[in-house]
């Protein structure tokens, strides 16, 4: 199979890549958050070749994209008016809902659940698409299962040339790690993921927000969940990783005294100069957090490599969308964090 790179400029695309999503076949496409690995949701063996091909576990669902908010009514039912609110607020965005579902979604798309996570993404070229394809479109992040996300078509093409019929062009994604996940078919609503929109902005709308415990630590491997990246280690490259969190002099003793041939360091670029001699990686800025969340799947994913023993890493601090992606390279360290600041120099 010949995977085509279309372009989300050419006026053909969305009709060329619904066709193959009508037809059941596997399309990647862009969104603000990450690249997703996209099928027609309502096709069970169109959403079990997504699972074939990403090597997904398959109770891990999926999040069914729609081209307007309106359309959530087609695939959940007893819909509370917290859901109304927040699409009002934040769709097209980069938010997905948790709702019951209807009987038309197959238990593939929602990993065996009467839930079903849905979202309206910020994305001309793929809304398009999903309006002339006539059916939603299932489509978890286009990297390969565990692995760093996807943020750029060549990404995508790194883990599935010849393995999918295409992926849509649209550049490099703005918000750069998933959606944040919201939990409605509970009181108070739960944070299951956090992402580009924070769990303060949805505090400013619902009220109460209880935050899941997938969110700050690892949870049992038998659990059931009900959205993408709660339970399974993700986002990590081959070499394990660390977080040394601490201030930027103590982390860099403990990173300096442990530093050994082969270990990298993955830091904010006004932490360059001190890892100067330490193979040092940045992926944004600490004072301009969105840089962070834009940069850090690249970074992992530069990161994959297997002359790369360990990684040393830097985390922001804080809530917003540094949330977002304390989240993800926590994941990523499978949670594996040292405070530099309670940990003497030669320890």
């Amino acid at each position: 199979m010949k995977t085509l790179k279309l372009s989300a400029r050419d006026p053909e695309t969305p009709e060329i890549a619904a066709e193959i999503i009508r037809a059941g076949g596997l399309v990647a496409i862009p969104t603000e958050t990450v690249y997703g690995l996209g099928a027609n949701g309502l096709n069970e063996q169109a959403v079990a070749h997504i699972f074939e091909v990403k090597g997904r576990p398959q109770d891990n669902p999926l999040i069914l994209h729609v081209a307007d908010p309106a359309e959530m009514e087609r695939f959940a039912k007893d819909i509370p008016p917290e859901a109304y609110m927040l699409a009002e607020k934040f769709w097209p965005g980069p938010m997905t809902m948790v709702l019951p579902a209807r009987d038309v979604v197959p238990k593939r798309t929602t990993g065996g659940l009467d839930t079903v996570g849905i979202r309206c993404p910020d994305c001309k070229v793929t809304r398009a698409i999903i309006r002339k394809a006539g059916v939603p479109i299932a489509a978890p992040s286009a990297n390969i299962s565990g692995k760093p996300s996807t943020t750029t078509a060549d990404h995508v093409l790194h883990d599935h040339d010849g393995r999918i019929e295409a992926v849509v062009d649209d550049g490099p994604c703005r918000v750069g790690v998933e959606s944040t996940i919201i939990d409605l078919t509970e009181k108070p609503a739960r944070l299951l993921r956090p992402g580009g929109i924070t769990p303060e902005q949805l505090r400013a709308v619902l009220g109460e927000l209880v935050v899941d415990e997938a969110v700050t630590g690892q949870i049992d491997p038998t659990q059931v969940v009900k959205a993408p990246g709660m339970k399974y280690r993700h986002y990590a490259p081959q070499a394990p990783v660390v977080i040394i969190s601490g201030s930027r002099e103590k982390a860099s003793e403990y990173i300096h005294h442990f530093y050994e041939s082969g270990d990298r360091v993955l830091c904010f670029e006004e932490e360059l100069g001190l890892y100067s001699d330490c193979n040092p990686l940045a992926y944004g800025r600490e004072d301009d957090v969105p840089t962070l969340s834009a940069g850090l799947f690249d970074a992992l994913r530069v990161l994959d490599d297997p002359a790369i023993h360990r990684v040393f890493a830097r985390c922001p601090e804080g809530g917003g969308v540094a949330y977002a992606v304390q989240n993800r390279l926590k994941k990523a360290a499978g949670f594996h964090i040292i405070n530099a600041e309670e940990i003497g120099e030669t320890e």
